[in-house]
């Protein structure tokens, strides 16, 4: 009796022990009912492996997963085997007795519990997979802030749960990246639905997905889905250059609210659809936080050169993810000849955001033709993505590498506090902020419709935007740069905004914008301080109309404003538009009965534009902007351009409007030449210096004559400047005015140049009061 006694007191003792232990060594554990059930504590897994005969239902608690300390310390609880599962030496433990011990966390799981090893021989994805498979099952988060790991050939690594990652770091055996299987799947834990279509709701449906629909009350059941719609029948985005590139199906994507409120501006009109589905939309944010990931740079040994996953792919909307480093193996280079999707990629979500992430671009583009990628290759891909946002994210190289971005089919994409080597959209981005980033040496890339807004933002190149001429190269919408500095990085030609559409069928509308304004930029020549070559604030090619007859659209509005150069002394030009006839500005203006409407308005103020010396006067290619051409042309009708241009505060300007229909006006500028023979129109010069600089001179200087009348009011005539030389006999030949001869035109208060003055009192000149009385006042009725 006595010995029993003994051996209880040690027993109780023993248990309370343990308790104390576990309470402070483990306060996260779930409570056990100690009352009925014994907790044994013991080193690591093997020990419990060891245990020859646990009772079932024995609560067990190691301190290490391969040793004590080791990381991987949990509860287990002995039992049956459950149905349908297997021993795996991770969750589920054989025992010698034919019972399993089965992981009984509820709070967070690491990677140790399941017997990761991080010795580099390991693939420690086998158990990472297990965790996370786990961490499904039961809801719990993961939670491994610390350790290294080697992933090697294991793939789709599924997370339906919030994971903390802290300053684990995981290194990635690309030899065993393969095409069309992530290494890490962030999946929606809810199935896409198709909505079934009978004919009234077919027919409702097509009569409501269109631009400009705000709400669709029939499709309010499906609140808090992403709704995609397909017509694989009509395909558009037809890729030129592609010779067998089928296109795009007609297909939109948009978020819908309560009672139908649409989130995501349709695209386009559909005459049929092949499917419509809704994929539903997590009510709660999964977060994936921490980490390094630590590529090994190698060919996959799948033999392909094709695109391969060596990261995430997210197919579930509300996922956040932040706080990561990506890059090569101490050591390793980028030596792949295999295209990557891109470490994260995303697919059909809404409401997605990665921020605090170091990332890189991968190499393409080496010199020797046997090692360069065929395709593109990519750091962040993916396609069907709405209400994105990328925030401080750092992805720079040089140009060996391609692109970072690759995307296609986006909406509302949001880059803020960003430095990227790219930002790339193939097809059909509908709207695009960029804030507060620098944009590097491979560009911004794009095609779309909507918002492009880039506001105080750097790109370093010889293009602000280009728009892809594969597809399309047009933007149907507003485009805004405000606050933003160029800084170009070669000799050749610079472009804020590039078009460069081929005469191609793409199978959607082509043109130059719907609203452009261009404010407060720089272009900062400090990095290629020799370049001589013409900055173009817009660069188009000479295509109105293609042979097919499709008409192009351009902006109703310009607004160019408070732009200048620095590091080099020589300015930009606009724009040249030398078919204004065959636009469709999709507004109505003309030319009729004595009267201009137009349909466009073009602002140039404050612009430091270059100082350029035309061969002699109508010299189409020294112009800043140019707007018709030599020859009259029909406009086709009322949609035409039909524009009403003004210059404000700019000097040097030269401008050639021949045979256009224009209204143009120009305030406090110093005017080099203007060319307008057969305008229908009007010119209005208002406090401005008129001195232009030739080559050599034949003939007038200016022509000015126009329609509705050109206009003098308070105007000063400089002596002309040709092949460098002054020559203020040269003033009859100006085109307007003639030393006491005619005066031509609308006049109040022209003056007359200093050097022009000396030289009439040279030549012993008097000039004659009533050409006097013209130059202060003169009406163009007079003649």
């Amino acid at each position: 009796m006595q010995c029993f006694l003994v051996l209880l007191t040690a027993l109780l003792g023993l248990t309370v022990a343990i308790g104390a232990a576990l309470a402070q060594e483990a306060p996260m554990h779930p409570q056990v009912p100690t009352d009925d059930v014994a907790i044994v504590r013991v080193s690591t897994v093997q020990a419990l492996k060891g245990w020859e005969d646990p009772p079932d239902g024995t609560v067990v608690e190691t301190v290490g997963f391969h040793e004590p300390g080791d990381g991987g310390a949990a509860l287990y609880r002995v039992q049956q085997l459950p149905d349908e599962m297997e021993p795996n030496e991770a969750d589920i433990i054989a025992l010698q007795n034919g019972l399993v011990a089965v992981l009984h966390e509820r709070n967070a799981v690491n990677y140790r519990m399941f017997g990761a090893v991080g010795d580099g021989e390991n693939d420690d994805g086998v158990q990472i997979k297990l965790a996370h498979e786990y961490a499904n099952r039961h809801g719990v988060p993961v939670v491994n802030l610390s350790g290294e790991f080697w992933i090697k050939e294991t793939n789709d690594i599924t997370i339906q749960t919030n994971v903390s990652w802290g300053n684990t770091t995981f290194y990635i055996d690309e030899r065993h990246n393969v095409q069309g299987i992530p290494r890490f799947t962030v999946v929606n834990d809810e199935p896409t639905e198709t909505i079934e279509l009978d004919d009234e709701l077919k027919e409702t449906l097509l009569e409501r997905i269109r631009p400009g629909v705000q709400i669709i009350p029939e499709l309010a059941d499906w609140s808090n889905h992403l709704i995609v719609v397909q017509d694989t029948e009509d395909r558009i985005g037809i890729r030129a250059g592609y010779e067998n590139h089928r296109g795009w199906a007609r297909e939109d994507f948009f978020y819908v609210e309560e009672e139908g409120r649409i989130i995501g501006d349709i695209s386009w009109e559909f005459s049929d659809f092949t499917s419509i589905t809704a994929i539903p939309c997590n009510d709660s944010y999964l977060i994936i936080e921490g980490g390094g990931f630590r590529m090994s740079g190698h060919t996959p040994d799948t033999g392909s050169t094709g695109y391969h996953h060596n990261g995430f792919s997210i197919r579930r909307s509300r996922t956040i993810i932040r706080d990561q480093w990506m890059g090569l193996q101490e050591g390793r280079r980028d030596e792949s000849l295999a295209a990557r999707n891109g470490f994260y990629t995303l697919s059909r979500v809404y409401d997605v955001t990665l921020e605090n992430i170091r990332l890189m671009p991968w190499e393409k583009s080496r010199r020797e033709p046997e090692v360069a990628v065929p395709h593109g290759t990519y750091g962040i891909g993916g396609s069907r993505m709405l209400n994105c946002t990328f925030r401080n994210l750092t992805a720079e190289a040089g140009w060996i590498s391609w692109g970072v971005f690759g995307t296609n089919l986006t909406k509302n994409l949001r880059i803020e506090n960003s430095q990227l080597n790219r930002v790339d959209v193939h097809f059909h981005c509908q709207n695009l902020y960029i804030k507060d980033s620098t944009i590097g040496l491979k560009g911004i890339t794009v095609t779309g419709a909507g918002d492009l807004f880039i506001d105080n933002s750097e790109r370093h190149g010889n293009t602000f935007i280009s728009f892809r001429r594969d597809y399309g190269s047009s933007w149907d919408g507003r485009i805004r740069l405000r606050g933003c500095t160029l800084k170009p990085t070669g000799t050749g030609n610079v472009s804020v905004l590039s078009y460069r559409m081929a005469d191609f069928d793409y199978q959607h509308p082509l043109g130059y914008a719907r609203d452009i304004k261009i404010e407060d930029l720089v272009v900062d020549y400090s990095s290629a301080p020799a370049s001589e070559a013409p900055c173009w604030l817009i660069s188009n090619p000479a295509l109105s109309q293609t042979e097919a007859g499709d008409r192009l659209y351009f902006p109703t509005q310009i607004v160019l404003r408070d732009i200048r150069v620095e590091n080099r002394e020589q300015g930009v030009r606009l724009l040249r538009v030398p078919r204004p006839q065959h636009y469709d500005l999709g507004r109505s203006g003309g030319y009729a009965d004595g009267r201009l409407t137009p349909n466009s308005r073009i602002l140039v103020e404050n612009v430091q534009l270059e100082s350029l010396t035309p061969e002699g006067p109508g010299d189409t290619d020294n112009v800043h902007l140019l707007i018709g051409g030599a020859e009259p042309e029909d406009y086709a009708d009322e949609l035409a351009l039909y524009p009403r241009i003004r210059f404000a505060d700019c000097d040097d300007v030269s401008v050639y409007l021949g045979n256009a229909i224009a209204s143009v006006f120009f305030d406090r500028c110093t005017i080099n030449t203007v060319t307008a023979t057969g305008l229908r129109g009007e010119l209005a010069f208002n406090d401005c210096r008129f001195q232009p600089r030739l080559q050599e001179v034949g003939g007038e200087i200016y022509t000015v004559d126009s329609t509705l009348g050109t206009r003098f009011t308070n105007c000063t005539v400089h002596a002309p400047i040709v092949d460098g030389e002054i020559r203020p006999e040269l003033v009859d030949q100006t085109g307007f005015l003639e030393i006491n001869g005619s005066v031509q035109h609308y006049h109040i208060n022209t003056a007359l140049g200093p050097r022009i003055l000396d030289h009439i009192r040279e030549e012993g000149v008097t000039l004659d009061p009533d050409f006097i009385e013209r130059l202060k006042l003169r009406h163009a009725l007079e003649d």
